[in-house]
């Protein structure tokens, strides 16, 4: 496995195969900003520009494996190793803090879980923007600073293999060498509620492009979250690792 990292959106992992659940093979596709320009202050304005919101905190492991434990000064339940599998930087979501120690969302079965990691293992990053989907509306809605910003269509797991609900994040971003996923795919924290793998991993959640952008707007995916590929890829030229991503 080849992987080479870039500054955008943290890092792009240049993988072999994608092995995201709902991601379609290359054999067979299944069916089915610029930065805002600021107001010229008059000669009378003296107040200081406006401090942007925080929606989030991403934690980047610094070195090459970081300890989860099941509760601050407690056992040691996991090591994960930094980077990624996939070449990717390890990230996790910050949920809560108890004094130098960090309580972040784990990209791990079940969905949901979580657990505590040292402070000073980890640099932190705050974060703007976030995602939200509709599986009901076939829809990811763009926001920053809490505001929404732009929605974009998009297709959704069926009725067999739906998308799971909840609150995620993105975990990687991989430029598929594969056909069937467009130009960039983000991985979730997310893993299929009815497939325990696909494609020989473990069926991870995607949020990415397709080769079959008529399948936009419908439920037509294994549980991944389809974009056109001009709109995935303004999302990977946009958004950071850790950004985070509710499904309903």
């Amino acid at each position: 496995m080849s992987s080479r990292m870039s500054a955008t959106a943290g890092a792009v992992a240049l993988v072999a195969a994608l092995l995201l659940t709902g991601c379609s093979p290359a054999a067979t596709p299944d069916a089915a900003t610029p930065t805002p320009t600021m107001p010229v202050p008059t000669a009378v304005a003296t107040s200081a520009a406006p401090v942007p919101t925080v929606v989030g905190t991403s934690a980047t492991a610094t070195d090459a494996t970081l300890e989860v434990y099941d509760a601050p000064s407690g056992t040691v339940t996991s090591t994960l190793t930094n980077p990624r599998e996939s070449g990717a930087p390890l990230t996790l979501l910050v949920e809560s803090t108890d004094g130098d120690w960090l309580q972040v969302q784990l990209a791990q079965r079940p969905n949901g879980s979580t657990g505590w990691v040292k402070a000073d293992a980890v640099t932190l990053h705050s974060l703007e923007y976030s995602l939200a989907v509709s599986t009901e509306d076939n829809t990811v809605t763009l926001s920053k600073n809490g505001a929404a910003v732009k929605t974009f269509s998009a297709a959704t797991g069926t009725g067999g293999t739906p998308t799971p609900h909840g609150s995620f994040y993105l975990t990687e971003l991989l430029e598929p060498t594969n056909e069937g996923y467009g130009p960039y795919a983000f991985g979730l924290s997310a893993f299929s509620d009815v497939l325990s793998s696909f494609g020989g991993g473990p069926g991870q959640i995607g949020l990415h492009g397709t080769d079959d952008e008529d399948s936009i707007g419908q439920a037509a995916s294994h549980g991944c979250i389809r974009l056109s590929n001009d709109d995935i890829t303004e999302l990977a030229g946009l958004l950071p690792l850790g950004t985070p991503i509710t499904i309903s």
